[in-house]
């Protein structure tokens, strides 16, 4: 049985184009806690071309950007896990902890959508 990601919360969106979309997670370990879709079904990462690749991990690098900025943090984790067949990247902001202790942390449904517009007013965006 094949797993899909949630649909996002609309008031969670901080960015989206025809080929991405990226978004609060709906289930945070952390605040800040960001997700970055590819919307076209692809199972896996290497299988991606590599002009998509590139487009996809310069957008993860624009809002990994976004996110230092916004939330004041020195690290933000990029962690790729494929468990739901669905590219996708997880951008976990790094606070006062370091290495696995972050993981540690109970997802819990995302109410507070106060950081959108705060990550939005800080995206810079490649042309």
């Amino acid at each position: 049985m094949k797993t899909k990601l949630p649909k996002p919360f609309n008031q969670a969106m901080i960015y989206e184009d025809a080929k991405l979309y990226a978004c609060l997670a709906n289930y945070p370990i952390i605040k800040g806690h960001t997700v970055v879709v590819w919307k076209k079904s692809v199972s896996d990462l290497h299988l991606l071309p590599k002009k998509d690749y590139e487009y996809l991990m310069d957008k993860v690098d624009e809002v990994r950007n976004a996110l230092l900025k916004s939330l004041k943090v020195t690290k933000i984790y990029l962690i790729y896990m494929d468990e739901v067949s669905q590219v996708h990247w997880h951008l976990v902001p790094r606070y006062n902890e370091k290495g696995f202790d972050v993981f540690r942390h109970k997802p819990d449904e995302l109410t507070d959508f106060s950081l959108t517009d705060k990550i939005k007013d800080n995206l810079i965006l490649k042309i």
